[in-house]
């Protein structure tokens, strides 16, 4: 998308709030990487997918400064619970400060350390999961976690446009990009779920199990 569409885009929806878009300006300001995070325009559509949804579980694979988190977790039900998981226990002062500050904190769960070996401890079946961890795992990750979605749930899968990469035949020392495109395979090859990916920022895999 240009740059002049994207301004559209961004002037007719609903404006960022006030504790996402204070947490946008940090994360800019004092993180390495910014561009990592979802933003207005993506963290707006994973809100509002959460919302129709109505999830009581939902499982996020990366939470960076936790601004996914917050979307996510704004479409919980009363009841319901949002796990993130983090490798990087560096960067976990800022979300726990800004879901508190969303009012959010007893919702939210952080859990530091490998997803690979947390997700085979997790208890809970979930509604929803956002997977955006270390692209090299994808297929490994949604290996894990298929079983773990309930039947109708959602899984929502990060820039499975890789910039464009995919569709370059990749050399095989760019191993990011071939796990992206096996991800991508995978999924539109798995009989157990419908899917289609949305060409917004860097390409959202949104994936329902039947």
């Amino acid at each position: 998308m240009n740059k002049e569409l994207l301004s559209y885009a961004l002037n007719y929806s609903s404006p960022e709030d006030k504790v996402l878009a204070e947490l946008n300006r940090e994360t800019h300001l004092k993180v390495l990487y910014p561009n990592m995070l979802s933003g207005h325009l993506q963290g707006k559509l994973l809100e509002l997918i959460s919302k129709m949804i109505r999830p009581k579980f939902i499982l996020e694979i990366g939470t960076f400064t936790g601004y996914s988190a917050i979307c996510l977790a704004k479409g919980l039900t009363e009841e319901g619970k949002l796990i993130t998981i983090e490798r990087n226990d560096e960067l976990l002062e800022i979300p726990k400060r800004y879901f508190q500050k969303a009012g959010l904190d007893e919702k939210i769960e952080i859990i530091t350390g490998d997803a690979l070996e947390i997700i085979p401890k997790l208890k809970q079946t979930f509604d929803l999961v956002f997977l955006d961890a270390d692209k090299k795992n994808y297929v490994e990750l949604y290996e894990l976690i298929i079983d773990k979605v309930t039947s109708g749930g959602y899984i929502i899968a990060d820039n499975v446009l890789w910039y464009g990469k995919v569709l370059t035949k990749a050399s095989p020392s760019d191993k990011e990009t071939i796990a992206i495109q096996n991800f991508n395979n995978l999924v539109k090859n798995d009989p157990h779920v419908e899917n289609i990916i949305l060409p917004i920022r860097d390409g959202i895999n949104l994936i329902r199990k039947l």
